[in-house]
């Protein structure tokens, strides 16, 4: 979507039961290619204090804007309901956008590298098998 264009990015969590890491780490690779851009923003709302606490922990309120409510959330058309069916996903793809959030997140806050170290190098190695098994 950032590069079809898209600036104004609203994540809402009212419903977020939990996140992973590359939830997370995608959340990261958007605001920090918006950064790279010089302009936009990705706004997490409705954000509870286990989720605020995960991402403060990895460093991303530092680079994205976290409401606790959406009362200042722009006007915006939601893409959940009409998103439709995600698109079939290959091994390969799964894993590069897994390894892209992860490197994101270390590159948002530089201390992540240790905390994803084991996951980032299982990802390269997973990533290099399925390209030479093809």
């Amino acid at each position: 979507m950032v590069n079809r264009g898209y600036r104004e990015f609203v994540i809402d969590l009212q419903n977020c039961a939990m996140m992973d890491s590359t939830f997370m780490g995608t959340m990261a690779g958007v605001a920090l290619r918006l950064r790279e851009l010089g302009h936009g923003h990705l706004r997490v709302i409705h954000c509870g204090n286990r989720s605020r606490d995960l991402l403060s922990g990895l460093g991303l309120d530092q680079i994205l804007s976290i409401q606790s409510n959406g009362s200042t959330a722009p006007d915006c058309r939601s893409l959940g309901a009409d998103a439709g069916e995600a698109p079939a996903v290959t091994k390969k793809e799964q894993a590069q956008t897994m390894l892209d959030a992860h490197e994101a997140l270390c590159q948002a806050a530089p201390e992540n590298l240790t905390r994803f170290k084991d996951v980032l190098d299982y990802l390269k190695q997973d990533l290099h098998h399925e390209t030479n098994t093809k």
